[in-house]
């Protein structure tokens, strides 16, 4: 999904004192915030950067003492997030959160190509609030009150960024089904983050993954970070490139080439269960991101990919949900525990492995 985009003028005095020489690409990197070089480059070769007053198609041309450089950046145009009547399965609610099984293909927050038919959509719908942008959360112009979310992280984070995430203390990846809790106000926002922060949240996921791991019950303990050969995915990487992340898993029923797996998060990080479970040769059946939609236990013959070619259609995403969420309610104190059930298409394959591969 494409977006319309309008274009930002940005002029550069490059200082008297400058001395000169510097390449175009490499002078403009340092002077744009969060527009990366090779962006900068295919602009430049696009005719969108001019010095005095002519256009310079050459990356590598050097700049002098006293130019004045001329950009014309595409940029996003500002995002503004409207309450959709959207169904939300609200397994919990106060005055002051609420807690919600998200189904699978819904996205969290808005993002590039995705500024409507989230779960921020269905929320601010669901409370009663009007359309919120961006400028009014970064100029503070909102408060918990005026949306009946909280707003302590919503607004963007840095120039360009898409996100607006109202009430949203912690998040599930867009094909992941689950429960999520939402704060209502600041306060419990705040309260119910120091629970993430100092992991007394409970957080179970369930998942059906290839093969039987071996032992059954374990630990899985590494450092995460972007992927060094696609940086929209996560891997295994050393110490000094990523964050520590623990995993404990445990089987909770065992087929001939696959297993239904609990997941308990010791950490937060992006991708975890997902990285984990392929880290230890046990992907999440369906995940196409980590080689889950690809036979990785038992024979590979034309009945039994045909048989998982039909379960991927019924169920075209990672089998994995978020079942158990618990923590203590930041106003009352009280300790509480949710669980979601299984939803339909991660049912229906479950019971499939059970008949024919059990």
């Amino acid at each position: 999904m494409s977006e319309d985009k309008i274009e930002t003028i940005v002029e550069i005095d490059v200082p008297a004192g400058q001395e000169g020489g510097p390449r175009l690409d490499v002078y403009l990197t340092s002077k744009l915030a969060n527009v990366t070089r090779a962006k900068i480059q295919r602009g430049i070769r696009d005719g969108n950067v001019d010095v005095n007053g002519t256009t310079r198609k050459k990356v590598s041309h050097a700049i002098q003492p006293g130019d004045h450089i001329v950009c014309r950046i595409m940029r996003p145009p500002p995002i503004e997030v409207v309450p959709e009547d959207i169904p939300l399965d609200v397994v919990f609610e106060d005055e002051w959160l609420l807690v919600v099984d998200k189904q699978a293909g819904m996205v969290v927050h808005p993002a590039f190509g995705h500024r409507s038919g989230t779960l921020v959509n269905a929320l601010l719908h669901h409370v009663g609030s009007r359309a919120i942008t961006a400028e009014e959360l970064d100029e503070d112009e909102e408060d918990d009150e005026d949306i009946g979310l909280s707003t302590a992280t919503a607004a963007p984070r840095f120039e360009g960024d898409l996100t607006i995430r109202p009430g949203l203390v912690h998040r599930l990846d867009k094909d992941t089904s689950g429960l999520l809790v939402v704060a209502k106000d600041d306060f419990t926002h705040s309260e119910l983050a120091k629970q993430f922060i100092n992991r007394t949240i409970r957080r179970r996921y369930v998942a059906i993954v290839w093969g039987v791991p071996e032992p059954g019950d374990g630990r899985i303990e590494t450092w995460l970070g972007r992927s060094s050969k696609d940086r929209k995915l996560v891997a295994v990487v050393p110490e000094d490139r990523g964050k520590w992340a623990a995993t404990n898993y445990e089987t909770i029923e065992a087929f001939q080439h696959t297993a239904l797996l609990g997941f308990r998060l010791e950490t937060g990080r992006t991708h975890q269960i997902r990285v984990h479970a392929k880290h230890i040769g046990h992907p999440i059946l369906g995940d196409t991101t980590y080689s889950g939609d690809l036979i990785k236990s038992g024979p590979e013959t034309t009945k039994r990919k045909q048989f998982f070619q039909n379960l991927f259609k019924r169920m075209p995403r990672q089998a994995l949900h978020a079942h158990t969420l618990g923590f203590f309610h930041p106003r009352t104190e009280e300790s509480l525990v949710f669980e979601a059930p299984l939803p339909e298409d991660m049912a229906f394959v479950l019971e499939r492995l059970r008949t024919v591969e059990g």
